[in-house]
């Protein structure tokens, strides 16, 4: 709509991306922060809860009754924001909306079906989920494919050009990218606004490189792939003020989670901002601690197949350090700690090419 102001009433300043992604921000925010304590006395009067497992430490059962699929109140106000300020014929920014919508759904039925059953997180089955997640990332990436003026070569970080054109093979890595990336920030959100900061600092990251990426003048001063992707950083901006106003309440001790209607759809938007920033193999740094936490329970459930020995006390990695006592907040700062220096790094490898 605020696109349509600029081009029908000639308001100069709405047609800035930067502009119209101040106010998404703001937007996302204040609707966060309005609509999220409405949302928390319906869940508690539903008992819309978090089912704990029974395997988890023993202190997360004191969060056994607090309100969960916190992630429909920020990704919901965060379409909206988007809807009003994006320019909703570009094609990345109509992929990214369709990105929150599609796993949206997905975490949906699997937080209702835990809600529903209230057996120690028993959700949707796991092939039915990555059913899902699949069909939903491989409509994404056909979209892109056919619908975008989108190249398919593979850049790498510190290498000015690209390695090869993938072709129509680029659809498997990026079905691969949304994927990984949606369940790895499903695994991190353990603990209290655990992934909700380095979603943040994930989604700066990915709103600056993009910017960039849309922006022929400064694309070519760094040596940089350009295409017209600017629109889509007012989208990362909106859902950047949206986790801000979660992370309000979702800061420790917890008043909401964000369930996987958060998780899974934060984690497939990270892919998809990869994707389309041409930074597919940088996402393993700008989303660390998402790739520690998937990588130490792969390396656990191997170890334990193949040794019956276990590497950490318990996996994800955050459960290894609760289960030797670190206090639940030392344990959640020094992760986002982590998070913002890996992601400092990761933007100062754009200069270096």
């Amino acid at each position: 709509m605020l696109y349509w102001l600029h081009e029908i009433l000639h308001i100069n300043i709405l047609g800035y991306i930067t502009i119209r992604a101040g106010i998404a921000f703001f937007l996302a925010l204040i609707l966060t922060l309005v609509l999220m304590p409405i949302f928390i006395k319906w869940a508690q009067k539903t008992s819309s809860v978090q089912p704990i497992n029974t395997w988890a430490p023993e202190r997360h059962k004191g969060k056994a009754k607090t309100p969960t699929m916190g992630g429909i109140v920020f990704i919901g106000a965060t379409i909206f924001a988007s809807l009003l300020t994006i320019k909703l014929s570009n094609v990345y920014a109509i992929g990214a909306i369709l990105t929150l919508v599609l796993f949206t759904l997905i975490g949906f039925q699997d937080d209702y079906a835990k809600i529903r059953k209230n057996q120690n997180l028993a959700g949707l089955k796991a092939r039915t989920k990555l059913a899902f997640q699949i069909l939903s990332a491989l409509f994404i990436a056909s979209f892109l494919y056919i619908s975008a003026d989108f190249n398919t070569e593979l850049y790498v970080p510190f290498v000015k050009t690209a390695l090869f054109d993938m072709g129509i093979f680029a659809i498997i890595l990026w079905v691969l990218v949304i994927i990984s990336t949606s369940n790895a920030v499903n695994l991190t959100d353990g603990l209290d606004g655990l992934a909700t900061v380095p979603s943040m600092a994930a989604l700066i990251s990915f709103s600056i490189i993009i910017y960039i990426t849309g922006h022929v003048k400064i694309s070519a001063y760094l040596l940089m792939p350009n295409f017209n992707v600017g629109e889509v950083a007012i989208v990362t901006s909106a859902l950047i003020g949206a986790l801000a106003g979660f992370l309000w309440y979702n800061s420790h001790p917890a008043e909401v989670f964000m369930g996987d209607s958060g998780s899974l759809t934060l984690g497939a938007f990270l892919g998809y901002s990869a994707i389309i920033s041409k930074s597919e193999i940088l996402l393993l740094l700008i989303g660390s601690i998402f790739v520690i936490e998937t990588l130490s329970v792969i390396l656990q459930v191997g170890s334990f197949k193949l040794r019956k020995k276990r590497i950490f006390l318990m996996a994800p990695i955050h459960h290894h350090f609760e289960m030797k006592h670190w206090p639940e907040n030392k344990i959640i700062v020094r992760f986002w700690i982590i998070a913002v220096l890996s992601n400092l790094v990761a933007l100062i490898s754009l200069k270096i090419r």
